[in-house]
């Protein structure tokens, strides 16, 4: 894993959407009490859930250690990953016209949230790859075809929904009102 600009070019498209999307539903929602609520919930489910896959899976590329530096390289990919699960929540948000959606989780949006998230993933792997940001240790599995690591696209197959389906139940009786 190494450091570079490459890294960060992504998370700026991404901060930028969120701005925008933040700001859009901002005017849309009567009680922006229960907005801030809903979306503080989701970033920090989404920080941690993902910084503790993150470390989990850390073993899987190459050179990685437990140490400050590989650490904080897994608090960063967090942070970005927190961000693209509000990409996912307001680009869902403009389809269904609706910020909580998340309160109406059914098989159709569930499955749509897996596909754009394990698309956006494995695109983010492979141009991460190519990129030389990072490489795979021996026993990193593999999807077939695209060569991405079948863990670091579980997670956002996987995490998104959970985060979602969580802060649901969290805020339950809030943002179904």
């Amino acid at each position: 894993m190494q450091f570079n600009i490459n890294l960060f070019i992504t998370p700026l498209i991404a901060i930028s959407l969120v701005l925008w999307g933040y700001y859009s539903f901002k005017k849309r929602i009567n009680d922006n009490g229960i907005y801030h609520r809903c979306l503080v919930v989701i970033g920090l489910l989404s920080f941690f859930l993902n910084w503790i896959w993150e470390l989990a899976q850390g073993p899987l590329y190459d050179g990685f250690e437990y140490d400050f530096e590989h650490i904080s390289f897994c608090g960063l990919a967090s942070i970005a990953d927190m961000l693209m699960v509000y990409v996912l929540l307001f680009g869902f948000a403009l389809n269904y016209k609706n910020i909580f959606w998340i309160r109406e989780l059914n098989s159709w949006r569930i499955l749509w949230l897996m596909l754009a998230g394990s698309v956006g993933a494995i695109l983010a792997e492979v141009r991460h790859l190519a990129a030389g940001n990072w490489s795979y240790a021996e026993t990193m599995p593999l999807m077939p075809w695209v060569e991405a690591g079948l863990l670091p696209v579980l997670q956002f197959t996987l995490l998104p929904v959970f985060i979602f389906l969580l802060t649901n139940k969290l805020l339950k009786k809030q943002i179904n009102t």
